[in-house]
């Protein structure tokens, strides 16, 4: 799921520089804010202006960083799924990749972050987007983009030799699996732990979606 995240940007070589974690933060900053207001007034009772105005930020500020109200939400849809591949990524390669997908699924989805913020606020903008398609086209943008990104993680892991087929096959299944549960959860009240939750709905969806792929057993 590349929606600016709710999770704290990554330290070492390839961390951001002080520019970009004040641009991701002022972001993040007005996804909440849109999200929100979408949550009270819903996406066609507000505006770009009350967004901005919430967010503390002048109007030509949200339009530098995004088109409309409803790309507004996309940092933290696609927090979760940036959470989850940083935390496949930690695994080492030759693990079986069934035990590393449904480990980093598991540890993303039960996170503290995103059990006490990023789940619920996912759950009411999938509630809203069942009546604006635009806001579902942010959805499903990020979830490909998710789904791009992941491929050459699962590369890595798989090792050079790893058909790209089955390594895109792999991706695909992997982030339906999320996203399907994502959607099925926030119809229902389910808490966002333990039964029911999101991280159980994920590894049952991703045991179903794979079963019976040879890259998971390295054939």
């Amino acid at each position: 799921m590349r929606s600016p995240r709710p999770y704290s940007p990554q330290a070492g070589p390839g961390a951001q520089s002080l520019t970009e974690r004040r641009k991701a933060a002022t972001q993040l900053d007005i996804a909440r804010a849109a999200c929100e207001l979408f949550a009270a007034h819903g996406p066609d009772g507000t505006t770009a202006e009350d967004i901005a105005h919430r967010a503390g930020v002048a109007l030509r500020t949200f339009y530098r960083y995004f088109r409309n109200k409803q790309e507004a939400v996309a940092p933290l849809l696609a927090g979760g799924g940036d959470e989850w591949r940083a935390l496949l990524a930690e695994e080492h390669p030759g693990t079986p990749l069934s035990e590393a997908l449904e480990r980093a699924v598991t540890r993303s989805l039960t996170g503290p972050v995103a059990v006490a913020e990023g789940l619920e606020w996912t759950r009411g903008l999938l509630r809203a987007s069942v009546d604006d398609p635009a806001l579902r086209a942010v959805w499903y943008r990020v979830n490909q983009d998710s789904e791009e990104d992941l491929a050459p993680i699962l590369t890595r892991l798989a090792g050079p030799t790893a058909d790209p087929l089955r390594i895109r096959l792999l991706a695909a299944a992997a982030t339906d699996a999320i996203r399907v549960s994502l959607e099925v959860w926030s119809t229902t009240d389910a808490p966002a732990s333990g039964p029911g939750s999101p991280a159980e709905l994920a590894v049952r969806s991703l045991r179903e979606l794979t079963r019976g792929m040879s890259i998971l057993s390295g054939s």
